[in-house]
C-alpha cells in the first residue's frame, strides 16, 4: 500500500535519512522504534507528505505522491492520510465534536454529513458524552480519543502516529493501544507508530527498527 524507497533527507551537514527503503500493507499495524535521533520522526512526516526527501519515492498504491504539486498533494493528505501527535493538538476554543469536523470541512464535506461521521466515530470511541466539550475539559485519555477520531473523519488510508501514547499515564496508554487494534478489526485501519512504548511495540504486526538514519536489519 505504502512504499518507500532509497529516502534520504539531511538538515544542513547532518543526514538524518540514509535511504530508506519501507512497504506498509493495508490492515497492518507497524511500529517504528530506535534512540532519539534515529530518524523515526523524519521518517514519519516524509511518509506523510509534510515534509519533502532530499532524494527517493513516496508511493501509495501505486501513486508517486512525492512528486506531486502543494495543492494537489495537501488534498492528497487531507482525504487519505490521518495524523495523531503526542499532544494531541487540539483546539481550545473548539468543542470535541466540532475538532473532529475540522478535516471533513476541509475536505469540502457539507456540515450535515461531517456531524453525522464525527457522532458516529465519537460514539465508537465511547465519548458521545463528551462531544460538546472543549479539550480543557477532558481527561487526557479523551483528548487523545478525540485525536484518533479526528484522524479519522475522512476514512484514511492510513493514520500516522507520534508518541501517541507518551503523554498517557498506564491506564490510558492501554485503552489507546487497544483502540488501534479495535479500529484495524472493525475498519481494516492500517497504523504506522513512531513510540518508545516497548509494551506496544511488542503487540504490533511488525516493528522497524530504526539507528542512525537507516532500518536495523533483524
Amino acid at each position: 500500500m505504502i512504499r518507500l524507497e532509497g529516502i534520504t533527507k539531511s538538515f544542513g551537514s547532518l543526514q538524518v535519512l540514509k535511504g530508506i527503503d519501507l512497504e506498509i500493507n493495508k490492515g497492518e499495524i507497524v511500529s517504528i522504534v530506535g534512540p532519539s535521533g534515529a530518524g523515526k520522526t523524519t521518517l514519519l512526516q516524509i511518509m506523510g507528505t509534510l515534509d519533502e526527501p532530499d532524494a527517493g519515492t513516496v508511493e501509495f498504491d501505486g501513486t508517486v505522491v512525492s512528486w506531486m504539486k502543494e495543492k494537489e498533494l495537501s488534498a492528497f493528505r487531507n482525504k487519505n492520510i490521518g495524523f495523531v501527535f503526542q499532544f494531541h493538538q487540539l483546539l481550545p476554543e473548539f468543542t470535541a465534536l466540532e475538532n473532529v469536523m475540522i478535516p471533513a470541512f476541509i475536505a469540502g464535506v457539507s456540515s450535515k454529513e461531517a456531524n453525522e461521521r464525527a457522532l458516529e466515530i465519537l460514539e465508537f470511541m465511547g465519548l458521545t458524552e463528551r462531544a460538546s466539550h472543549k479539550p480543557n475539559e477532558l481527561s487526557g485519555g479523551e483528548k487523545q480519543r478525540v485525536a484518533v477520531a479526528r484522524a479519522l473523519i475522512n476514512h484514511p488510508a492510513v493514520i500516522l502516529a507520534d508518541e501517541p501514547s507518551g503523554s498517557l499515564d498506564t491506564h490510558n496508554k492501554e485503552e489507546l493501544h487497544q483502540l488501534f487494534f479495535d479500529l484495524r478489526e472493525r475498519l481494516g485501519q492500517t497504523f504506522v507508530i513512531v513510540t518508545h512504548d516497548d509494551n506496544l511495540s511488542k503487540i504490533t504486526d511488525r516493528t522497524v527498527n530504526m539507528v542512525d538514519g537507516m532500518i536495523k536489519k533483524v
